[in-house]
């Protein structure tokens, strides 16, 4: 016992020598209170941790070649890189099956959801870990191999069970007939540590039981954010309205929002009069845009799945790797929530000023311009790749300051390319990027006063 006591403090003083984020468990939360809302009990005795250690050893011992498989792959990123790529997969299987759905706000609401879900679930995750310090495995005895460099952090509970219970409460809720797929993933992925020696039992079993908890807060706010309402609505008519039968998600206005008091807090000044000499102007302008090779392709590439959101999110995990900070789990689920819940708030604003406004598209002004693709099913004003486009790489380039013109072209880029299709005038392009500006903005002062500066 006495050895065991040293061996505490030992630990406890080369965890405090490289910390990652010792105040993290402080920061500020989206649908927990605080971080120490959820405050595990404490982990095992001493003589039950000595256990866990033999049974550590044991398992290190005869690992077998699919068990250090499933370690390798969940040790590629972070603890939410995988169920990133998880849901932006599904969201491009949804978008082969239904192209519409790429446009669909539900596929930025669920990113929304998973990320909020890991982030507030990493901060708590930090609470508890820093307020009972208990050492790595290696740390007590050496026996126990580390076969992945661990977070600088105590160990209870572990950071990728604590994800992977958040992410599989979400993801099950969005996707109920996965559901035991998700829950095998969720295990493999906090079982994972266990084989690479960088967690007890009690650290994997307490982080899925953490990580679930805040995933289903999540989830209830969730069922009740407004989506699953019905539009019982008409479609109104009359010159320069929009012209459709089965409008895109009228009601996506009305969201239950983050950061935004509603979706109409930035809603833009009505657009220019459809009979206007201003109007006139900018369709002459689309009939003369250029429509190179490369033109169109870009144009082809925003209208796909991956060009929407998908790439930008892999590109920011690119980021990631190439700066080396996928050893800083809490501050990288930081990221990611600070972009979607940008992204998700810019969204609904954006079909606020859609259905406040039922602005008219362009070809359906002039019927004589010619369109690269068929026009989405929404009106026309404010654009929303501009808008939710704008929105998100404003943050990214908040987080990612070396980086930001590199991702603050991709919005103008998006914003071009939907003239070149001829479905967008620039107006509507102008004021969903002052939109997306606005929300970004918003997104941006709530993470700089989140405590993550100290």
């Amino acid at each position: 016992m006495n050895r065991y006591i040293v061996l505490t403090f030992l630990a406890a003083a080369l965890v405090a020598e490289g910390q990652v984020e010792p105040n993290g468990g402080t920061w500020k939360t989206w649908v927990l209170t605080n971080g120490s809302q959820l405050r595990l009990p404490p982990p095992p005795d001493a003589a039950t941790t000595q256990g866990e250690v033999a049974w550590l050893k044991l398992v290190q011992s005869g690992l077998d070649n699919d068990s250090k498989t499933q370690m390798a792959y969940w040790d590629a990123g972070a603890p939410n890189y995988r169920w990133e790529q998880d849901l932006l997969n599904r969201v491009l299987v949804q978008f082969n099956a239904t192209p519409s759905t790429i446009t669909n706000p539900q596929a930025i609401r669920q990113m929304a959801l998973l990320n909020v879900a890991i982030y507030d679930a990493m901060v708590a995750a930090w609470d508890n870990k820093y307020f009972y310090k208990r050492p790595l495995p290696a740390q007590l005895d050496s026996g126990v191999k580390q076969l992945v460099t661990p977070v600088a952090a105590p160990s209870y509970p572990n950071d990728f069970a604590v994800a992977a219970g958040a992410a599989a409460a979400v993801l099950k809720y969005l996707y109920p007939n996965d559901a035991t797929s998700i829950q095998d993933r969720a295990t493999e992925a906090a079982r994972s540590r266990l084989f690479a020696g960088v967690a007890y039992p009690s650290d994997y079993s307490a982080g899925l039981q953490l990580g679930d908890q805040v995933g289903q807060l999540v989830v209830e706010r969730a069922k009740s954010d407004g989506s699953s309402a019905v539009w019982t609505g008409t479609v109104p008519t009359g010159p320069g309205l929009w012209i459709g039968t089965n409008p895109s998600c009228p009601l996506c206005g009305t969201w239950k929002t983050w950061v935004l008091n509603s979706g109409n807090q930035f809603r833009p000044g009505p657009p220019i009069p459809y009979n206007s000499p201003a109007k006139q102007a900018e369709l002459a302008a689309l009939h003369a845009q250029p429509r190179t090779f490369f033109d169109q392709a870009r144009a082809f590439y925003y209208q796909s799945g991956w060009g929407f959101f998908p790439d930008t999110y892999t590109a920011v995990s690119q980021a990631i790797f190439e700066d080396h900070l996928a050893n800083n789990p809490l501050r990288v689920a930081r990221a990611f929530a600070l972009m979607s819940v940008a992204q998700y708030d810019s969204m609904v604003a954006c079909w606020d000023g859609k259905y406040a406004y039922w602005a008219i598209r362009p070809n359906q002004l002039d019927p004589t311009l010619t369109t690269l693709f068929a026009t989405p099913g929404h009106p026309s004003y404010p654009s929303a790749h501009s808008t939710i486009t704008t929105g998100l790489t404003d943050l990214i380039a908040y987080l990612f300051p070396t980086r930001a013109e590199q991702f603050q072209g991709i919005a103008v880029e998006a914003g071009w390319s939907r003239m070149v299709a001829g479905i967008h005038f620039q107006s509507d392009v102008d004021s969903g990027n002052a939109l997306g500006h606005n929300v970004a903005q918003l997104v941006i002062d709530w993470a700089n006063n989140d405590g993550s500066q100290r």
